[in-house]
């Protein structure tokens, strides 16, 4: 396959493009950053896929910064909602599989137990909407795969945060807010496997095993050998500055259509955070 990737240089499309050239059968991977393929605007969408005509394209691009989003939605609707009609329209031109990537903020975070495909989302910033927007914008038979609190070895993420941090003699991070930390190199993989299959429908991919961004602070200063004690849990209203985007309490997703399809999950988090944590300080 000629499989087309949009947001290249960010750490899941790095992990991506990895993943395709590395399968025992391997593809033939075009790898767009923004210069090459700006979701923002339908003719450099459309000229890189339809130039290059691939088989498939990961979606994998987005504007993320939840923050920010609040500040400009328009920019984000433009790249996070329209830009994924683009890559529909040019997907149709050469007729190419799309796979999406979205988000746990499709959801409202007040659900008790994980979140299946069929919930029904309802967010509560402007990047879920955006990025819920998105999502509609996929069309039946193609693949929308949802994700959260994802890390990985390159780009900015949690896990290199704290590494940064860590020589700091206390460290604050909230406890009310959980979820499934995902890692790029795992999610990759799976991806891989949904795009070469041509699987229809939305599929949640994350991690196995739940934890609070305080208890993940936590497993992250233990894989690195520092005395995790130095964490101190507080509550998200006692942000100082608080975050401008509401956060879902809950952002566990349950894997359900890939287990229920009988695919493989990916490894539980503490696992493949040892293996990010071995690379960064290697």
């Amino acid at each position: 396959m000629k499989v087309l990737i949009t947001g290249a240089r960010g750490q899941l499309g790095h992990d991506l493009a990895a993943a395709f050239a590395a399968d025992p059968t391997p593809h033939e991977v075009v790898a767009c950053d923004r210069t090459a393929l700006d979701l923002a605007d339908r003719d450099s969408v459309l000229s890189a896929i339809t130039g290059t005509r691939p088989d498939a394209v990961v979606n994998a691009g987005a504007w993320t910064a939840v923050d920010a989003c609040e500040d400009d939605p328009d920019r984000a609707w433009r790249i996070n909602a329209l830009g994924v009609r683009h890559v529909m329209d040019g997907a149709r031109r050469v007729g190419a599989h799309v796979c999406h990537v979205s988000t746990d903020y499709v959801f409202d975070g007040t659900k008790h137990d994980p979140y299946v495909e069929w919930d029904r989302p309802n967010p509560q910033s402007v990047y879920g909407h955006t990025k819920l927007g998105g999502e509609s914008e996929v069309d039946p038979g193609h693949t929308i795969v949802r994700t959260a609190w994802v890390c990985g070895a390159h780009g900015h993420n949690m896990v290199k945060t704290v590494l940064r941090l860590a020589d700091r003699p206390e460290l604050a991070f909230v406890d009310d807010q959980r979820g499934s930390p995902t890692f790029t190199a795992d999610l990759a993989q799976a991806i891989r496997r949904l795009v070469v299959e041509r699987r229809p429908g939305t599929f949640h991919v994350t991690n196995q095993g739940e934890i609070t961004w305080y208890g993940f602070v936590r497993a992250i200063l233990e894989a690195v050998g520092q005395d995790p004690r130095k964490v101190r849990p507080i509550k998200t209203e006692e942000l100082d500055p608080p975050r401008p985007a509401p956060r879902p309490a809950n952002s566990v997703l349950d894997n359900a259509a890939l287990r229920l399809s009988g695919l493989p999950l990916l490894p539980h988090y503490r696992e493949s955070l040892a293996r990010l944590v071995a690379e960064l300080t290697a």
